[in-house]
């Protein structure tokens, strides 16, 4: 067995099962386990997806959020167990890798058009309107 099968072996019992999928571009909602002595508590934190990195265990994903006037950013790993629950709020439709260009803009500058994921799967799953025999 060759040193690479070996320590994919030993991650895949750490690696989360119920992940969603997301893509550059989407905004998401993070749950986080936050521990402040003997107490844990959940802290949401929405933003936009403007990186993916990495693989297996070490994946790691960026979200950029610019809100009261100020912008953050925080690089999160995939597969913590800091992580309670990953949403996917909107669907984004992009054609970059990494959205690094949104870093420092706010308002419309930012603004991503929507992945409509499903509308054209719906109107086709929909039966035509049968005519009525004329006489």
């Amino acid at each position: 067995m060759s040193r690479i099968a070996v320590i994919e072996e030993l991650e895949s019992s750490y690696l989360k099962k119920n992940c969603p999928k997301f893509n550059i571009g989407d905004t998401i909602r993070v749950q986080t386990r936050i521990i402040e002595g003997d107490k844990e508590r959940i802290q949401a934190f929405t933003g936009i997806v403007i990186a993916k990195k990495g693989a297996g265990l070490s994946e790691t994903f960026t979200l950029y959020r610019n809100a009261y006037g100020s912008s953050m950013e925080r690089v999160f790993l995939l597969h913590s167990p800091r992580i309670a629950e990953v949403e996917v709020v909107r669907s984004g439709k992009v054609r970059r890798a990494k959205l690094y260009y949104l870093r420092g803009k706010s308002g419309k500058a930012t603004k991503i058009r929507e992945q409509f994921v499903g509308a054209a799967q719906t109107q086709q799953a929909a039966p035509a309107p049968e005519s009525e025999p004329q006489q």
